[in-house]
């Protein structure tokens, strides 16, 4: 029986199955976190430094979003787009990753100054600062390591078909890469959580409850989703099976799935937030856009303002 479920296993044509799996999970990353951003530009106040990583943590989905179509398009016929688009592409989707997981190791942070140190979270400004501080510096940081993995790769030919992949071998440094900028963050989110969920047990800022549990449920769906794919990688590199490599290789592509629609998963949790909720129906629905547009131009615009004032006196008189 073993044998044969092995047997099976090998004559699954994964890359069948993960092309239209991306598109699919392209078009709705896409539509969910565009509905987000209109959502904080239209109605939250972008002065909230949970509003501000949630804006940088959307824009980074939407990056790495973009790559999908691309490795949906190599799973089906393998590399068609040339060495530079190789490169391109590797970098993107490493600026996506990285940001993705340095963001939210920020954000964690942030909240454990705001729960557990709330006596030294004074100065909402001084706080504020030192978010998009993190936030610039998630973005640098991302960049330049997704620079040096895109330098590696490069589009070879193997039987007629071109492959776009790492060919270095330097295998130290990728596992030290893979350890600071996913694991090292996976410990400092761990112990900042662990914190946390003590205070807030303890029975201290129960108004913080609400926003605390979302903000966990976003970092736990992030790990559950790309710690299986970072532990397959490190697998892949480590053990070299004697018989049919396919049977890795399914592991690994159910990993990359898993891992790939992670993109779309925020905008869902973040809809655990009734406020958001409402937003998105006002949105959905055009409300309140149209209101907001004319208080705007009312505010800009004081002779409107001062003519309605004369108006009411008048009809008073």
């Amino acid at each position: 029986l073993v044998s044969d479920h092995a047997a099976y296993i090998c004559d699954i044509n994964v890359p069948t199955i993960t092309g239209p799996f991306f598109i699919l999970i392209f078009i709705i990353s896409i539509t969910c976190n565009s509905l987000l951003l209109c959502v904080l530009f239209i109605y939250e106040n972008l002065k909230s430094i949970t509003n501000i990583f949630i804006l940088n943590l959307a824009c980074s989905d939407l990056i790495f979003t973009i790559t999908l179509p691309f490795w949906a398009v190599d799973h089906l016929h393998h590399w068609v787009f040339g060495d530079s688009s190789c490169k391109f592409v590797t970098a993107v989707f490493f600026v996506g990753l990285y940001s993705s997981v340095i963001l939210l190791t920020a954000m964690t942070v942030d909240r454990f100054i705001a729960v557990v140190l709330h006596k030294l979270n004074s100065n909402h400004t001084k706080r504020k600062k030192y978010a998009i501080g993190a936030c610039i510096a998630a973005w640098v940081i991302s960049i330049s390591a997704s620079l040096s993995d895109a330098m590696k790769v490069e589009v070879e030919n193997l039987d007629g078909k071109n492959y776009c992949y790492d060919k270095s071998d330097e295998q130290l440094g990728r596992y030290l890469q893979v350890s600071l900028l996913f694991f090292l963050p996976f410990v400092v989110i761990i112990f900042c959580y662990s914190a946390i969920l003590k205070t807030v047990l303890q029975g201290l800022n129960r108004k913080k409850h609400k926003t605390v549990a979302v903000l966990l449920y976003i970092v736990a769906v992030f790990f559950i989703c790309w710690g299986p794919y970072h532990i397959m990688l490190l697998i892949a590199s480590l053990y070299k099976p004697n018989s049919c490599k396919e049977q890795l290789e399914v592991a690994y592509h159910v990993c990359e799935m898993l891992a790939y629609s992670h993109c779309c998963m925020n905008p869902l949790l973040y809809m655990l937030s009734q406020k958001l909720r409402k937003h998105l129906l006002n949105l959905l629905r055009c409300e309140n856009v149209g209101r907001k547009n004319r208080e705007r131009s009312t505010s800009l615009n004081p002779s409107v303002t001062q003519n309605v004032a004369f108006s009411v006196q008048s009809s008073a008189v």
